[in-house]
């Protein structure tokens, strides 16, 4: 017996030997090195990510951009790259005659069983909708809609016994609101092999996290499973400076859920607004765990400048999680989300450069994947060639609900600039093509290439709610013209060139703030964007674009 009790722990000691080491040799693999926030920069809201073998996969929302539905990879959480768009085709997305925020809401992204799946709302469309790959590079599916999810941000929860379910934002208990913002969180269980709902939704949150103080805009849902409990976590508070991430738990995925006593596990609402390089807005998070035990959080967050106001829209950062009592807790290390956090990748990572730095000669025979139309693009009215990237002058404007010739990048800067070399020539006073900032319908500003007093000239036009207005102009006597863009926090310069080396100012220190979320509405970024327009009138001109450069 003796003998036998020796024995066992020897090999006990053995394995646990043979277990360190290969601890020790993970270990030995592995570095410190730090990534920078925002990971992604720019107009990409909504986060929702998840890993398989090794990758991870991360997806945002779009509105009324096109294509839809952004898909990031990365195989160390230092580098992203885009593999593709959910939606790329226009029978997928249907965003005729949307307002700029509307459109595409908060997709979640999950897998199970080798299949992808994405989950979204087309708000002023046809609502709920689920699209599956086997690639996440694609192609995706058509979209199956499900009218029984009343709501938005429907979001999978694959379970341990091979039931799924989707959970959402919808309505109030009886559609009975008690309150403005009062909204529940809702499930219902999901066939994935018919792909059809096949219960009636159950109310698993009401309200928030306690409904005496009445809590506002419960949203942006996800389940997770671990240490035999079910965690639903989500947004609070709307998506503004009081945004945050709350999270319960439950021992049956039914609920009921009760909420973590310390929430919410993620916000900055309650920090100075004079802090310096302050992130506001941050919420509407998804965790996950890395391949070293470790777990992180991607949500959406704010840069802003003075008063509030930012022009780079809610962007996605992320941030360390840790677990206290069995409770997913964000550990930002202090008060305040970080511009940048250690993480242990393996030996031979190097990190690239990111969105802020970007050229583009048109020599493929594809756009890039960062660019995007505004709204559904329902002919073929681009060319990529020798020359570059040509767009036809078309009647349709920026200024309203149609999809105008105008392919936009993301502004992904609080200070750099965009720049674009253009040939484009016209002798008609309503035949525009150049570079636009652009918010939305009623806030952008346009420098163009035009015809004036029978003369040549570059104007920067400003919108308003009826027309477009001029702020300057000057003569110009070349087909071929370069245009910049240079933002600077509260202000835009708007520049123009014969030769890219001598610059001719068309105004300065012009007003950023007019086109910040603060002062023109929405869930949107601004678009740095090559567009040309003949504002109604039909037209048989085009223009060229070169090449376009971002950089810091």
């Amino acid at each position: 017996m003796k003998k036998t009790l020796v024995l066992l722990i020897a090999i006990g000691f053995v394995a646990l030997s043979c277990s360190e080491k290969k601890e020790r040799s993970k270990q030995s693999d592995l570095k410190t090195m730090v990534f920078s926030n925002p990971i992604l920069k720019g107009f990409y809201p909504d986060p929702s990510i998840c890993k398989v073998e090794g990758s991870y996969y991360l997806v945002n929302s779009t509105f009324a951009y096109f294509p839809g539905i952004p898909i990031f990879k990365s195989d160390d959480l230092i580098n992203w790259e885009q593999i593709g768009n959910v939606l790329d085709r226009p029978e997928q997305l249907n965003l005729d005659g949307l307002e700029v925020s509307q459109g595409v809401f908060a997709p979640a992204i999950r897998y199970s069983n080798g299949v992808y799946y994405v989950t979204c709302t087309i708000v002023g469309g046809k609502n709920n909708f689920v699209v599956t790959a086997t690639d996440p590079s694609g192609p995706w599916s058509d979209p199956v809609w499900v009218p029984e999810v009343e709501g938005i941000d429907p979001s999978f929860f694959f379970d341990d016994d091979n039931r799924s379910y989707i959970i959402y934002n919808s309505d109030a208990p009886d559609n009975k609101p008690l309150y403005d913002g009062h909204r529940t969180i809702k499930m219902v269980e999901f066939d994935v092999a018919e792909l059809k709902v096949k219960s009636k939704p159950i109310i698993l949150v009401n309200g928030g996290t306690d409904l005496s103080k009445k809590p506002i805009w419960i949203e942006g849902p996800h389940i997770y499973k671990k240490n035999g409990y079910y965690y639903l976590m989500a947004a609070e508070g709307g998506t503004a400076e009081d945004h945050s991430e709350v999270v319960f738990r439950s021992r049956s995925v039914t609920g009921p859920y009760e909420s973590y006593p310390q929430n919410p596990i993620l916000t900055q609402r309650q920090l100075p607004e004079d802090r310096e390089n302050p992130v506001t807005s941050t919420g509407h998070a998804d965790i996950f765990e890395d391949g070293n035990g470790d777990w992180w959080g991607v949500f959406l967050g704010c840069r802003p400048y003075s008063g509030n106001h930012f022009n780079t829209g809610r962007e996605t950062f992320m941030a360390p999680v840790v677990w206290k009592d069995n409770w997913p807790v964000f550990d930002l290390k202090g008060d305040v989300v970080k511009k940048s956090y250690d993480i242990q990748v393996p030996k031979g990572i190097v990190e690239v450069k990111g969105d802020s730095t970007f050229f583009d000669g048109f020599s493929g025979d594809r756009l890039n994947f960062k660019y995007n139309f505004l709204r559904t693009p329902r002919t073929k009215w681009f060319t990529l060639g020798k020359d570059g990237l040509t767009l036809q002058t078309r009647p349709e404007s920026c200024s309203n609900k149609e999809n105008p010739s105008f392919i936009g990048i993301r502004q992904p800067h609080l200070r750099g600039e965009v720049s674009v070399a253009m040939d484009f020539e016209t002798i008609i006073k309503d035949e525009k093509a150049g570079l636009v900032v652009f918010q939305n319908a009623e806030h952008y500003y346009y420098l163009s290439k035009s015809f004036k007093d029978g003369e040549n000239v570059i104007q920067l036009l400003k919108s308003n709610d009826s027309e477009i207005e001029e702020m300057n102009f000057v003569k110009i006597d070349s087909k071929k013209v370069y245009l910049k863009i240079i933002a600077d926090n509260q202000f835009y310069h708007f520049y123009c060139s014969n030769d890219n080396k001598n610059w001719i100012p068309i105004a300065e220190n012009v007003d950023a703030r007019f086109l910040s979320t603060t002062t023109a509405g929405g869930f949107v970024g601004c678009y740095y964007a090559m567009y040309t327009t003949s504002l109604g009138n039909e037209s048989a001109n085009r223009a060229t674009y070169e090449w376009l450069k971002l950089k810091d």
